[in-house]
């Protein structure tokens, strides 16, 4: 499980609570209002719900689980994966491959492999990768716009409830019973909670959730790229060794391996930079 945004969401949360019971006369209940909380949190949701079908709400479930679960992809593992598929077809042919392609677990990378065991041609080959990971992006990018759209829309409730605010304080300024300035200072402080739950709201919530997923994307379009590139290169015939070089520029190179790497994405030996010589004190 990727317990980092659960972290991130917890030290925000406490560290603004502790900023609200900072001071003197500071509470955690000044910073409460029910209205406050139904302009900004139901205007978000119901001008996000105009803005999208109804469609793209119930995959929010499944964004929530990519978020907290842990990425089992690696580009390493495809690495290792498509130079043993290059040994194998340098050694005995690419209509070898579909016997071994139909025991993997990853869809993408199984219908690949079948692409060049049909022995359909290189262009169209790439066209056909191409077209579907442009696919899958626009797919993905669905996801984590819904999210940046509703962050917007976060910040214009909270002025919007802000003006409510203020319209119904100086409205209802002469029957303040409050009087005068305490009455003006308790009305602005109530219309001002809006403005703090939509910032609250975007910046707290709603952006960190859309950065969240365009990262899980990336992750995952850095291993299939691999594996495009990977399939590209066994069916042109390119030297396996030639391939494994060509593929670790998609890795950063601390993270680089060299040999067999097991299930959980362990083995290998890391390369290492090498250190310039010292310099000898005369």
């Amino acid at each position: 499980m990727d317990f980092s945004g659960l972290i991130g969401l917890v030290a925000g949360a406490g560290l603004i609570v502790y900023g609200m019971m900072s001071g003197e006369g500071a509470s955690v209940m000044n910073f409460w209002d029910i209205g406050s909380v139904a302009i900004t949190v139901g205007g978000t949701i119901a001008a996000t719900i105009m803005s999208y079908p109804f469609g793209v709400f119930k995959y929010i479930p499944s964004h929530f689980k990519i978020m907290f679960s842990k990425s089992k992809q690696k580009p390493q593992d495809y690495i290792q994966k498509v130079v043993d598929y290059a040994q194998e077809a340098r050694r005995k042919g690419l209509l070898t491959l579909e016997d071994k392609a139909n025991q993997e677990d990853d869809e993408f990378f199984k219908n690949c492999i079948m692409l060049i065991v049909d022995a359909i041609e290189p262009t169209k080959v790439k066209e056909m990768l191409d077209n579907e990971l442009e696919c899958l992006e626009q797919r993905h990018a669905k996801g984590w716009q819904m999210y940046e759209k509703a962050a917007t829309f976060a910040p214009a409730y909270g002025m919007i409830g802000t003006l409510i605010g203020l319209v119904n304080m100086l409205k209802n300024l002469d029957m303040d019973a409050g009087g005068g300035a305490a009455g003006i200072a308790q009305g602005m402080s109530v219309a001002l909670i809006t403005t703090f739950y939509g910032s609250l709201l975007a910046n707290l919530i709603l952006m960190p959730i859309a950065n969240k997923l365009k990262i899980k994307h990336y992750e995952e379009m850095v291993c299939k790229e691999v594996i495009v590139e990977g399939v590209l290169a066994i069916h042109a015939g390119t030297n396996p060794r030639h391939i494994e070089e060509r593929l670790k520029a998609f890795v950063n190179s601390k993270e680089r391996v060299l040999g067999p790497v097991d299930e959980d994405g362990k083995g290998g030996k890391k390369v290492k930079k090498a250190k310039a010589p010292k310099e000898k004190k005369k």
